[in-house]
């Protein structure tokens, strides 16, 4: 009867935390990342101290009360992109030009390429999308706490805190970008390339500043094993060189981009679109090389006879 009895208690026990959890879930999207506040200062330390010390000293604990202060004892499905207008002015600066790098479906890739800033400079290469690249956050109304079980997906709202922080940070971004723009597209996937709506079509275009944008280019670049969907001139891709050039924008595009597909090979070697030919025949190394030992040879030959040149003048 005991034995019974524990069954029944540990079963009510193990069905009252579930349901307890299941209440605690507010909303349908993950809850805010742990030691996030940890995470974003260290990041900051690390992107002015290791990362791009070329933009001075930025006091980190105070991007960090500024990013927190934007949502924090809020509604979290009211929080507006304009909140987050003293964290953009503590951590900006300056974008260096030519050097963005604006995406659609390809994070990691462009990640990859920009090489953090080396090559070129995408928005999570700025000091303010660096510390917030791949966290989630939301807080709670009337609470100063961060809500660690649960944040609104952009589904339930759109003014919640990680899309209106994006929405910032881009439109940010692409007021400050400047000479050659380079957009990098995904030809392998299916709804197109240049989603509309999306964060470039919505949120970076209409905050170009044409006077400060010599050129616009567009790289569409295929996955390795997938299929090629899209390509400069054809779907959304023409739609979003339509719309550039429609605005006055100098625009350019190239499908496949080596420099890309190079870099996608690293993790396909084997594959028949990574295959390096040679940019001479074999049957070309032969006579090069002979050439060269020719010339050799006949450089000693000019030396040797110098030198009994010499020698007879002396003597």
């Amino acid at each position: 009867m005991k034995s019974l009895f524990s069954s029944v208690l540990l079963v009510s026990v193990l069905f009252m935390n579930s349901f307890s959890e299941v209440q605690g879930k507010k909303w349908k999207g993950e809850g805010t990342t742990q030691n996030l506040e940890s995470i974003v200062i260290g990041r900051c330390y690390d992107y002015i101290r290791i990362v791009n010390p070329a933009v001075g000293e930025k006091n980190c604990s105070a991007i960090w009360e500024a990013f927190k202060n934007a949502f924090i004892n809020k509604d979290p499905c009211n929080i507006l992109p304009d909140d987050y207008e003293l964290f953009i002015n503590l951590s900006f600066h300056t974008i260096p030009p030519n050097k963005s790098l604006f995406w659609e479906n390809n994070q990691l890739l462009v990640n990859s390429f920009a090489d953090r800033g080396r090559r070129y400079m995408s928005l999570a290469d700025t000091l303010f999308g660096f510390v917030a690249d791949y966290l989630n956050w939301c807080g709670q109304a009337n609470s100063a706490g961060l809500d660690y079980e649960s944040c609104p997906t952009t589904e339930e709202c759109e003014n919640n805190a990680v899309e209106s922080f994006w929405r910032k940070a881009s439109a940010t971004y692409a007021q400050h970008s400047s000479g050659v723009i380079h957009v990098l597209l995904n030809g392998s996937v299916v709804g197109g390339a240049y989603p509309e709506p999306g964060f470039f079509a919505d949120y970076e275009i209409p905050n170009l500043q044409k006077d400060k944008v010599s050129q616009i280019v567009i790289w569409v670049v295929d996955d390795i094993e997938g299929p090629d969907i899209e390509s400069c001139g054809t779907h959304t891709v023409k739609i979003l060189e339509n719309r550039l050039k429609t605005l006055g924008y100098d625009v350019t595009c190239t499908d496949n981009y080596k420099s890309v597909v190079f870099l996608l090979c690293l993790d396909y070697p084997d594959d028949s679109k990574c295959t390096l030919s040679s940019s001479a025949p074999a049957t070309q190394r032969g006579p090069i090389s002979s050439d060269r030992g020719g010339s050799w040879n006949k450089l000693m030959f000019v030396s040797f006879v110098g030198f009994l040149f010499r020698f007879a003048l002396l003597y």
